[in-house]
């Protein structure tokens, strides 16, 4: 055999492992807990920046809210704010995940695959009704959950201010 050939023998090779292993590969699922977090420690941010002293902490109940919530508007199109596909609230669905106090919500929808934190918190801070949950420092406690699909992502943070 030629060399030539012998690189074009190995270079094929080379491809049809390189497929085979793609082809059979599970597909890639994101992990968002970084976007998540980020989104927590960039409202703490913005809370100290507003003269808070009080610290934010993730709540679980109030993750699972979100986490209910991010995927009922990702799921359905024409959902585009705080209210659920099946009429709850913010309030009615951090009841319903087991918290206790007053909440609020901020919700962003992205026609695309991913969102940065730099973006999301952007798309808040120049939302005066976001910006102002935001900085109300009686909001101590936070759960933010994200979700994609190929066309959309949806970040959904609930804000506690437990009793």
């Amino acid at each position: 055999m030629t060399r030539p050939r012998v690189e074009r023998l190995a270079l094929s090779a080379a491809f049809l492992a390189t497929s085979v292993v793609l082809a059979t590969a599970p597909p890639a699922n994101a992990d968002n807990k970084r976007l998540n977090n980020a989104v927590a420690q960039n409202v703490y941010t913005i809370q100290h920046q507003a003269g808070c002293t009080t610290d934010l902490k993730v709540n679980p109940q109030l993750q699972l809210a979100a986490q209910w919530h991010t995927n009922d508007v990702l799921n359905n199109r024409s959902l585009d704010g705080d209210l659920g596909s099946d009429g709850t609230s913010p309030q009615d669905r951090a009841n319903a995940a087991g918290f206790h106090g007053k909440v609020a919500e901020t919700v962003a929808i992205n026609p695309a695959l991913a969102i940065s934190g730099i973006e999301l918190i952007n798309q808040w801070y120049y939302n005066p009704a976001y910006m102002a949950i935001m900085q109300d420092c009686a909001n101590t406690a936070i759960g933010v959950w994200s979700e994609n699909s190929f066309d959309r992502t949806v970040v959904v943070a609930v804000y506690g201010q437990p009793a």
